[in-house]
């Protein structure tokens, strides 16, 4: 498979979220790519494990560089990425990966909020802010990658700060898209990668086996690059029971509620279940056609 021109041999790679699930999954396959590594976490012991994990995979220990960091806090930012371009001389790929969520409930603990939105929001934000600029004077090209969620396009019930913080990821990676394209010999892409059900660090109980449904964190990289190779900005994740068709007549469906002016949330109001399921119905009818 031929990968995006930012993924390749002797270049670098920054993850946050790196020690486990998603980003600890494109760190090791950034590494067997030949890339080197600057590895952040706010979990020392899980972040060191992961470390030695991908040293030994490659038997390229010096390509690694790993970090401590909160990515709500923009000077921990802003040291990571002073070092991994002390380290390595360029960032060919950020990846904004790092993220919480549970507990954020409308009408909750405003202390969880603030730190749901301090870390899923404000850590992308620092990122993008921190090496975005670094990167764009880079001549080779070189990638971002924001990693968002379903959640914060069709906004389910429930988890609302992770929701407000995933959709916010979207409006920023959104807009950096935009920016980065309107600046003269910019060769940095941007991306919003949006996994589907994937068996991660957050979606996980302790020693759970993982559900069928679930994709595996290595399965979501691997849609990750191939649609970066393919010049994909929105990277839309499937998974074992929801198909890419589904989700999208679940993102049409939501967008739609503003134009019909149906309820709030109608996907999930009782007046409005038989009519969701009638036009999930009719376009698993047009899929089989």
């Amino acid at each position: 498979m031929t990968n995006h021109p930012a993924i390749a041999a002797n270049r670098s790679a920054v993850i946050t979220g790196a020690a486990s699930g998603i980003g600890l999954a494109a760190a090791s396959k950034f590494a067997g790519l030949g890339m080197k590594l600057t590895l952040a976490d706010a979990n020392a012991e899980a972040l060191e494990a992961a470390h030695d994990r991908i040293s030994k995979e490659t038997g390229r220990p010096d390509d690694i560089r790993s970090f401590v960091i909160d990515v709500s806090r923009a000077s921990d930012v802003e040291r990571l990425r002073d070092a991994a371009y002390e380290a390595f001389g360029d960032v060919a790929v950020l990846m904004n990966n790092a993220a919480i969520g549970g507990g954020g409930a409308l009408l909750g603990d405003p202390d969880r909020w603030h730190r749901i939105l301090d870390v899923n929001l404000w850590g992308v934000i620092n990122g993008v802010q921190a090496f975005a600029p670094a990167m764009v004077r880079q001549t080779e090209p070189s990638a971002i990658i924001n990693t968002g969620s379903k959640q914060g396009i069709t906004t389910p019930p429930g988890d609302t700060a992770y929701n407000v913080s995933k959709a916010g990821i979207k409006v920023v990676t959104e807009a950096l898209a935009h920016d980065l394209r309107n600046i003269e010999g910019c060769r940095v892409s941007a991306h919003l990668l949006i996994p589907g059900f994937t068996f991660t660090g957050l979606t996980a109980a302790a020693g759970a086996p993982k559900p069928a449904a679930a994709w595996t964190p290595e399965q979501v990289v691997e849609f990750l690059l191939a649609s970066m190779a393919a010049g994909d900005f929105y990277i839309l994740c499937q998974d074992n029971d929801v198909t890419r068709d589904m989700d999208e007549h679940r993102i049409l469906w939501a967008a739609e509620d503003i134009i019909e002016n149906r309820p709030a949330l109608s996907r999930w109001h009782p007046d409005y279940k038989a009519a969701f399921a009638e036009f999930m119905k009719a376009g698993s009818a047009r899929r089989q056609s």
